[in-house]
């Protein structure tokens, strides 16, 4: 999910490699069970919108162990570069991708999303998951993530969400805030522990500060267009997508 990365790695990202350091080992199974088996259908969600344009080339940004790297393989003919901050969750990703089959096609690397080492418009599609939370400036991260995207390739992105509705939004409260923490702590141990006290405050705050309006403006100053959006799970989840500009 995150990097520790270059000297210019933010004070965000080096939390973010912090907190995540220890989770490599059973991310995947644990993200599944925490999200209470929804994880999976918000990332077939993203993958879809990808998939859907047949690119050739795709970036996926915090590609961690490889999940969604692995997913848009099969699900297009696309080559995907895959670019983390983390070098333990890289190294369980690489050993995903030799076991599916598909080293040939994913290519994992170290790298920051604020900072690309890659050409301008050198990709058909961009995805990114879990992102803008663990950045200075998420403005500036999309308007870079869609520096590397060609015109009319599309990007999609993947986070948690805040339930809009009351009830769903106190329910929601009472298990970031206190199940989650302990079921982390019960199937994952210390680590997990940390990271679940730390999601539910840290993504409603996000939201504070980054509204859906603002989210919006941010992806059309990266100039992208027929921007949407699905809120998933009640709420738990929000998948965006939309097409760079023609220049």
């Amino acid at each position: 999910m995150a990097e520790l990365g270059p000297p210019a790695a933010s004070a965000e990202n080096a939390f973010a490699a912090h907190l995540f350091e220890d989770l490599p080992a059973r991310y995947d199974l644990l993200a599944e069970v925490l999200s209470l088996g929804q994880n999976a259908n918000w990332r077939h969600e993203l993958v879809q919108h990808i998939a859907r344009m047949k690119p050739r080339r795709v970036l996926d940004v915090a590609t961690g162990t490889a999940s969604v790297a692995i997913a848009l393989a099969r699900a297009t003919g696309a080559d995907i570069v895959g670019i983390d901050i983390s070098e333990p969750m890289l190294e369980v990703g690489r050993k995903r991708v030799d076991a599916a089959g598909l080293d040939r096609r994913i290519r994992l690397q170290h790298a920051r999303a604020e900072q690309l080492p890659f050409p301008s418009a050198s990709f058909d599609a961009v995805s990114f998951t879990y992102v803008l939370r663990y950045v200075a400036d998420p403005a500036a991260t999309l308007r870079e993530l869609g520096r590397v995207l060609r015109p009319g390739g599309a990007m999609a992105g993947l986070d948690f969400y805040v339930p809009p509705g009351a009830l769903w939004r106190m329910s929601w409260r009472l298990y970031t805030r206190a199940l989650m923490p302990g079921a982390g702590f019960v199937l994952g141990g210390r680590a997990w522990w940390k990271a679940g006290r730390f999601l539910g405050p840290n993504i409603e705050a996000f939201h504070r500060r980054w509204p859906m309006d603002r989210l919006f403006e941010a992806w059309r100053e990266a100039g992208m267009v027929d921007v949407e959006d699905e809120v998933m799970s009640l709420g738990g989840g929000l998948v965006m997508w939309g097409q760079k500009h023609h220049a």
